[in-house]
Formats: C-alpha cells, sequence, structure tokens
C-alpha cells in the first residue's frame, strides 16, 4: 500500500503556496507562487478582477500537481486579503471549483496556531517565552509561546493589519520610497505592537525570536547573498538585527531597478520586500531583540503535520 500523502494549499496576500508531504512528513512538493491577490485591498476593501484570475490560474496548476502526485488529503485555507474583501466569499466559491476542494477562511487564531506549529518544526526552542513573528503580505502574526511539556505551546497571539503589500500600498509613492514615508510605514506598526503588548503584557518577556514567510526567509537570503535558494542553510539561521538593518537600510535607499539584482531577492518580492522590513525592523527595536532564528517552515506545515495527524 503507497503511503497517505497530505497537502496543503495556502492562499495569501501576496503568494499562493503549496506544500505536499508523506504521511511521514517527507516534502514531496514545495511550491510558492507571487499572486498578488491583496494588491490594492488596504484601499479598496475588493479583490481585484485581474489578481482573482491570476490566484485562480496558479490554483488551477496545483489542482493538476495534486492529482499527479495522487494526494489523499487537502486543505485549502485562505487568510488577510480574502478576509478583508467585500467579494472575499464570491472568490472562495470560484477557489472551491478550481481546487474541488472546500477552502476554510482561517480566523486570525487559526493562522497563528498553524504558523506557530509550521515555524517551530526542526527548531530547538529554549525554555522561556519565545515569539514567532509571521510577516504576510497583508498581516502579521504575533505568536507568543512556551514550552509545555517539552513541546512549543501557543500561549497567546495577536494578528494585526500590516504587512508587505499592505504597507507598499498605503504607504509608499516614490521610488525609492522617501525617508518620511518609510517613518510613517515603521510608525503604523509601531502603534499595532503597542497594542498588542498592552492587551498581552507577558509579550515583552519573550527571550528568544522565531521568524518564518517570505519577508523574513528573503530577508536572510539577502544577508546570506543566496544565489540560489537553499531553505536547508536558512532554517535554524540566526539572522542579527543589525544584519537586519543593514538589508533594511540598503534595500529601502535603492530604486527598484537596483534593488532587483541584489542575490537573495526574487525578483517577484523586490517592489513589496521594503514594507515587509519596515515591520521586522519595527518588531526587532520595540522588542529589543538581538537576533531572529528563521524558520524556513510555516502555515502549511502545521496544516500538514494536522493532516497527518502528527502529535
Amino acid at each position: 500500500m503507497s503511503p497517505r500523502r497530505v497537502a496543503s494549499i495556502d492562499i495569501g496576500t501576496n503568494s499562493t503556496n503549496l506544500l505536499v508531504c508523506d504521511d511521514d512528513g517527507t516534502t514531496l512538493r514545495r511550491i510558492v507562487t507571487v499572486t498578488r491577490l491583496g494588491a490594492g485591498v488596504d484601499r479598496t476593501k475588493r479583490l481585484d478582477d485581474d489578481a482573482v484570475a491570476r490566484t485562480l490560474t496558479c490554483l488551477s496548476g496545483y489542482r493538476s500537481v495534486l492529482d499527479e502526485l495522487a494526494v489523499d488529503r487537502l486543505r485549502v485555507t485562505a487568510t488577510s486579503a480574502t478576509r478583508d474583501a467585500s467579494n472575499g466569499l464570491a472568490f472562495l466559491d470560484s477557489v472551491a471549483t478550481a481546487t474541488r476542494s472546500v477552502p476554510e477562511l482561517l480566523s486570525g487564531d487559526d493562522e497563528a496556531r498553524l504558523s506557530h506549529r509550521g515555524a517551530t518544526t526542526g527548531l530547538t526552542v529554549p525554555p522561556g517565552f519565545h515569539l514567532v513573528v509571521d510577516i504576510g503580505g497583508g498581516s502579521t502574526e504575533l505568536i507568543l509561546g512556551e514550552l509545555m511539556g517539552g513541546r512549543p505551546t501557543v500561549v497567546a497571539a495577536r494578528s494585526i493589519d500590516v504587512g508587505a503589500v499592505r504597507l507598499t500600498d498605503r504607504h509608499f509613492t516614490a521610488d525609492p520610497p522617501r525617508p518620511e514615508e518609510l517613518t510613517n510605514a515603521i510608525g503604523d506598526t509601531y502603534d499595532l505592537i503597542d497594542d498588542v503588548i498592552r492587551e498581552i503584557p507577558d509579550v515583552v518577556g519573550a527571550t528568544h525570536f522565531i521568524g518564518t514567510a517570505g519577508t523574513i526567509v528573503t530577508t536572510a537570503a539577502v544577508e546570506m547573498g543566496q544565489r540560489v535558494f537553499d531553505p536547508a542553510a536558512l532554517h535554524g539561521f540566526a539572522l542579527e538585527r543589525a544584519a537586519v538593518e543593514d538589508v533594511f537600510r540598503t534595500l529601502a535607499t535603492e530604486p527598484l531597478a537596483d534593488r532587483v539584482h541584489n542575490p537573495g531577492l526574487p525578483r517577484d518580492r523586490a517592489d513589496v520586500i521594503v514594507g515587509g522590513l519596515c515591520v521586522l525592523v519595527a518588531l526587532m527595536r520595540r522588542f529589543d531583540a538581538p537576533a531572529i532564528t528563521v524558520s524556513a517552515h510555516n502555515l502549511m506545515d502545521g496544516v500538514c503535520a494536522e493532516l497527518r495527524g502528527a502529535p
């Protein structure tokens, strides 16, 4: 009998992603496609027709991959952009047709739980409070965790409405962004972090920081100068705050035409990476984090672990 195969499709604000795993957790296929579903949603509160078409085309391609690999169980999830859009539910009907699976609009709590489970996979998490940071295109999840029974466990979580695409759309009009535009984007993030600190005072006690998703993984790849993406080298990499500030200064002051030539920076992320870095810089400054451990695993790994029934 062939091993049971599970898969996760994550429809995000910036990218639409697929992970297929064997029953033992072995990764069979991991695909990231920048579809920019959330472009303009912060302003219009509606999914753009072209963005919807791009995403559905991507999903149809993923359905072919699922059939090719004979996947037994699939979970399709959507997050920030779909939650915020007035036509989000209509979009989900089209997603169901494209994937032949009923999609799930994740709540902030579920998104946080799954991101935490995925991000901590394969990492050594020390005792004390840890904070998992998941910077997406439209929102950022802050998940406070603690070791309980030797296992990283969620204590509290909040989702804040800042991300790489959202801040880019909201604040940046110049290329490269003007200093005041960067200041305003970071200030927006500070305000929302301060709200989280008021609601969850224990978050300031975090002594270990873990970062997942595109902005953080890309920042680490740029810092390492990766010419060929190597997730194994990135997973567990300690990204120091000084390095984050250095990458931020470099990318934020370059016009897009120059920025795209930085090793480690995918061309299709170059136009929004500065927005994501504004979130990362604000977080590391506000929490006085000396470094953040990079996780190449994410929400999809958490979903697949649950589908496999992993402990």
